[in-house]
C-alpha cells in the first residue's frame, strides 16, 4: 500500500505507523485533524512529500468535521505548525484548502479538498518517479552509495526521493548497494532505511552514523545520496547529521548529491529564516524505552541541519539535474 492515503469507506486518512517499523507494519486511520497532528508530532507519518499529503488529506477531515469556513480555517493552523521544518507540510494544507474554499457548501468544502488532495498525492508519485529517471543517471554500474535517514517510499506517498533514485537505478539494471547511516536518536535509516531495502531486495549495510567519514576515507563510499526537507536559497535542510556528511564526502573527493520534489524549494527564504525543530530530550535520555542517560544532562535535540550548496555536487528534481558545483576531476 501507500504510506498514506485516503480511506474513502472510513472517512479517514490511513498511514502505514512508522514508529512501529521494521517490529510491525501496522496501518492506522486517522479521523479527526487532531489525530492527524498527534500522529504527525509522534513522527507516525513523517517525511517532507509524505507531510505535503498528510496535510492536504487533514484540509478534507477539517471540512468533514468542521461546518463553517471559520471552523476550517481555525483546524487547519494547527495542521500547519505541527512540524515547523518541511515546507511541504503547509503547502499541501494551503493549497487543499484554497480549492476547499471554492466550495459553497461543508460538503462542496469537502470534495474540492479530497479531489485537490488527492492530485497532490499523485503528482508526489510521479514527480518521484522523474526524479528517479533523472538521479539513476548519476549513479554507475556497481556503486556503493551512502545514504541518511530515510527518503525513501515511507518519507513520500509512494517511490521516494534518494531510495526512488537507486530503486530506478536498479530498475534499469544497474548493481547498486546501499550503506545505510542509522540516523540516531530515532534511527530512521536503520528501523525504516534498511527495512525499506531489504524489501525491494536491494543490498544494504548499516552502520553508525560515526563510521561514515572512516568510510569513505577507506574508499568504500562511491556516492552519498540523501533527501531533503527544505531546499532554501543557499543550501539544504535535512535531517540532523545531514551536514557532517557532506563535510566528510566533500574532504575524500565524493560526490554528495541530493534528491528533492519541487514542492520543498523555497528558494526566496534564508536557511536563516526557517524555524529549526528541536525534538524533545527524551528522545536521548532514553533509547528503546529504557534509561542511557542522567535525567537531570541538558539536552540539545535539534531534527535538522543545514548543508550549503558549496557541499553538493547537485540537486535531482522532477525536471532533472540542477548542478551546484561540478565532481572533483
Amino acid at each position: 500500500m501507500r504510506t498514506i492515503e485516503w480511506a474513502e469507506e472510513a472517512g479517514a486518512v490511513k498511514l502505514i505507523d512508522q514508529t512501529l517499523l521494521p517490529r510491525e507494519c501496522r496501518v492506522v486511520a486517522c479521523k479527526t485533524v487532531s489525530g492527524l497532528v498527534d500522529a504527525i508530532k509522534k513522527l507516525r507519518v513523517r517525511g517532507a512529500p509524505a507531510l505535503g499529503a498528510a496535510g492536504a488529506f487533514g484540509v478534507v477531515l477539517a471540512c468533514k468535521n468542521e461546518k463553517t469556513e471559520a471552523g476550517v480555517k481555525e483546524a487547519v493552523e494547527l495542521l500547519k505548525k505541527a512540524r515547523p521544518t518541511a515546507v511541504n507540510l503547509s503547502y499541501g494544507v494551503e493549497r487543499a484548502l484554497n480549492a476547499a474554499l471554492l466550495g459553497r457548501t461543508a460538503r462542496e468544502r469537502e470534495e474540492r479538498a479530497l479531489a485537490e488532495a488527492r492530485r497532490i498525492a499523485e503528482e508526489d508519485v510521479a514527480a518521484n518517479k522523474k526524479i528517479g529517471e533523472f538521479g539513476s543517471e548519476l549513479l554507475e554500474d556497481g556503486d556503493v552509495v551512502l545514504t541518511h535517514c530515510n527518503a525513501g517510499r515511507l518519507a513520500c506517498v509512494d517511490w521516494g526521493t534518494a531510495l526512488g533514485v537507486v530503486r530506478s537505478a536498479v530498475a534499469a539494471g544497474k548493481r547498486v548497494e546501499v550503506i545505510a547511516c542509522e540516523t540516531r536518536p530515532l534511527n530512521q535509516g536503520s528501523r525504516l532505511t534498511a527495512w525499506e531495502l531489504l524489501q525491494d531486495g536491494i543490498p544494504v549495510t548499516l552502520i553508525s552514523d560515526s563510521a561514515s567519514a572512516s568510510l569513505m576515507r577507506a574508499g568504500k563510499v562511491d556516492k552519498v545520496l540523501v533527501g531533503a526537507d527544505r531546499v532554501v536559497k543557499e543550501g539544504v535542510l535535512n535531517k540532523i547529521g545531514t551536514y557532517s556528511h557532506a563535510v566528510a564526502a566533500k574532504e575524500h573527493g565524493i560526490p554528495f548529491f541530493v534528491a528533492a520534489p519541487l514542492t520543498s524549494f523555497d528558494l526566496e527564504r534564508s536557511y536563516r529564516e526557517v524555524e529549526i525543530e528541536e525534538r524533545s530530550a527524551e528522545e536521548l535520555i532514553f533509547f528503546g524505552g529504557e534509561q542511557v542517560a542522567p535525567l537531570e544532562v541538558r539536552v540539545f535535540n535539534p531534527a535538522f541541519d543545514f548543508t550549503p550548496f558549496e557541499l553538493v555536487a547537485a540537486v535531482v528534481t522532477e525536471e532533472g539535474v540542477k548542478w551546484t558545483r561540478r565532481k572533483k576531476s
